[in-house]
């Protein structure tokens, strides 16, 4: 189901567990069953199609946006202002309300979990704008971890750009777990206060010129090349 780009792994486990799921014509109860080729998987009733080829697309997520295909709070989201033209897609991660910047999406619900996973090494690359007093010893002591308020956080490598804005400075900061609202929690634990946060580089992959709510589908062969791992993986 994942894999058909339906829905998210985790989703799918949930769906199983609500009844929504059958093999063969028999109710599935755990997502503990092997599947071939020739079985006939079912979600609501409806035939699964056959897995598309899995695709990457690179997406610049504006602010004010949330990471979810529906909202509980009737906010906007970022599913609904994709181009209409594109297959249904899932996110790799998420970005919050006011994050802006580089949001993987695919329609393949295996490479989305696959990417997310601290294993895979892929560092998170951000432009953060901060209000407050930017002490340079402090940042570069990040690359030891920092606990705040019982959360551990790994290294991270923080440094003070040249760009000034006003009293307003700019940070270039590298995560290599990437935990919920981690920047921001990092920034106030340092006396500092985030206004802007931007992500402009996940994995191999950069945000580069490409406009905010644009979208950019990586070459297969790039793809491919980049994510070996995972194609290894499925072969």
């Amino acid at each position: 189901m994942a894999r058909a780009g339906l829905c998210s792994r985790r989703d799918a486990e949930r769906w199983i567990e609500q009844g929504r799921v059958s093999v063969n014509g028999e109710l599935l109860d755990s997502p503990a069953v092997k599947v071939g080729a020739g079985d006939k998987v079912e979600v609501d009733g409806k035939l699964l199609e056959h897995a598309e080829k899995t695709r990457l697309f690179l997406y610049h997520k504006p602010a004010g946006l949330v990471t979810t295909h529906k909202d509980e709070q009737g906010r906007d989201t970022v599913f609904a202002h994709l181009r209409e033209d594109l297959p249904r897609v899932i996110s790799v991660g998420r970005l919050d309300l006011n994050t802006e910047g580089l949001l993987l999406l695919t329609n393949d619900g295996g490479l989305s979990r696959y990417l997310e996973l601290p294993a895979t090494g892929w560092s998170r690359r951000y432009r953060v704008r901060v209000l407050g007093d930017v002490n340079e010893a402090r940042l570069k002591n990040l690359k030891n971890g920092i606990t705040v308020e019982g959360v551990d956080y790994k290294s991270i490598d923080a440094k003070l750009e040249a760009d000034k804005e006003g009293a307003n400075r700019w940070l270039s900061i590298i995560l290599h777990e990437g935990k919920n609202r981690e920047i921001r929690r990092v920034m106030e634990a340092l006396g500092l206060s985030v206004n802007r946060l931007i992500r402009i580089g996940y994995g191999p992959f950069e945000l580069g010129k490409l406009k905010a709510g644009g979208v950019e589908e990586v070459d297969e062969k790039i793809l491919k090349a980049q994510i070996q791992g995972y194609f290894k993986g499925k072969s």
